[in-house]
Formats: structure tokens, C-alpha cells, sequence
């Protein structure tokens, strides 16, 4: 068995500490949440988040980023196991409600986040690093629906990933309000998207 080094082991702490700060971030969301919030509803001591993170900026940083990076992977295997068009659209808008439903709280979370890194210098960088992570998981559906297609994209991915996240913010705000056939109305807009993303045949 590896011996993790001292960096390591403390890069494996860190991410068990935002890991159990996700839960509390997502629930209260970033205004109403402190560092004693986190470690009231958690297994570590307020001392021990403190020592892993300098203040609150960053420990919500990392928890965000966290999620974020595994959500990015949502769809990779819908593109990988997808043969047709038409399977990989059924596939990414079955993917696309399962996240708006089985993950509200914690999409809350990162648009509460985002907004955030337009006053907090301290999150700028990472709202930019989750998302040209998101607007690149965008882009590998779509591409990969092209190709299948037989078809080019039309559009830059920045406009792509702009529509479909715009379309997903509304679409949880509906849900969070307790809207009656938000997942349905999500996914058949996703269906109407794709193909206009695509150049002219």
C-alpha cells in the first residue's frame, strides 16, 4: 500500500472538508453559512477547517469546485455509449432532469456562488475554472451529437454553453418555486436546442 506524502494527505483532508461542507453550502446557500455553520454539521472540529482554510472564501471555493468537477463528467457516458443522434439526445435530456432534480440544492449552490465572484475578488478565478469546465462538458454533447448527426456545429461553444445554462438556471428557479412539469419542460427544450446548434446540412 502507497504512503501518501504530507502534501497529499493534507490535499485528501482538504477535500473530505469541502466534500462535508457541500451539504450545510447547499441547504443555507453562501449568504447565510459560516465556517461554524459548516463544522456544526459536520464531523470536524471548527479548529480543523481553519486549519486546512485560510476563511470562508476558500473553503466554499473548494467545496464548489469540488462538485463541479464531477459534474462536468455527468455526460460522458451518454456520449461514449451513444451510437445515434437521436440516442445521445434522449440520453443527455433524461441526464440533464435527473441533475435538475436529484441535484437542485447544489446547483443553487453554484449560481449563488457565481453571482458572488462578481463582488468577491477571492472567487473570480474558480467561477471561471468551474465554468469553462461546463461550458467544455457542453461542448462534448454537442460535438459529439454533430458528428453523429453528420453535421457541423454552427455556433461557439460560449453561445451554446450560454443558452443551455440560461435555460437550466430558469428551469431550476421553476423548480425550486415548486412549478408543476419543470423537468418535462426542460428536457423537451433541450430537444428543440440541439438541432439549432448544428450548421445548415
Amino acid at each position: 500500500m502507497a504512503v501518501l506524502t504530507v502534501d497529499a494527505r493534507a490535499d485528501r483532508r482538504r477535500a473530505e472538508l469541502a466534500e462535508s461542507a457541500l451539504q450545510t453550502l447547499s441547504e443555507l446557500g453562501y449568504a447565510r453559512t459560516s465556517v461554524r455553520d459548516i463544522a456544526q454539521k459536520s464531523e470536524y472540529s471548527h479548529g480543523v477547517l481553519h486549519y486546512y482554510f485560510k476563511d470562508k472564501a476558500e473553503l466554499i471555493a473548494e467545496a464548489v469546485r469540488l462538485y463541479k468537477t464531477q459534474c462536468a463528467q455527468r455526460y460522458d457516458g451518454v456520449i461514449a455509449a451513444s451510437t445515434t443522434a437521436e440516442e445521445l439526445l434522449d440520453g443527455f435530456c433524461l441526464k440533464l432532469v435527473e441533475s435538475l432534480v436529484e441535484d437542485a440544492n447544489y446547483h443553487r449552490l453554484w449560481y449563488d456562488f457565481r453571482v458572488q465572484g462578481m463582488y468577491v475578488e477571492g472567487y473570480q478565478d474558480a467561477v471561471l475554472q468551474i465554468d469553462a469546465l461546463l461550458e467544455d462538458m457542453i461542448w462534448r454533447v454537442v460535438s459529439r451529437y454533430a458528428e453523429l448527426a453528420g453535421r457541423e456545429v454552427g455556433l461557439p461553444s460560449v453561445v451554446i454553453y450560454g443558452c443551455l445554462d440560461g435555460v437550466f438556471q430558469k428551469s431550476l428557479l421553476d423548480y425550486l418555486a415548486g412549478r408543476e412539469g419543470i423537468g418535462e419542460a426542460l428536457a423537451a427544450t433541450a430537444r428543440g436546442a440541439l438541432p439549432l446548434f448544428l450548421a445548415p446540412a
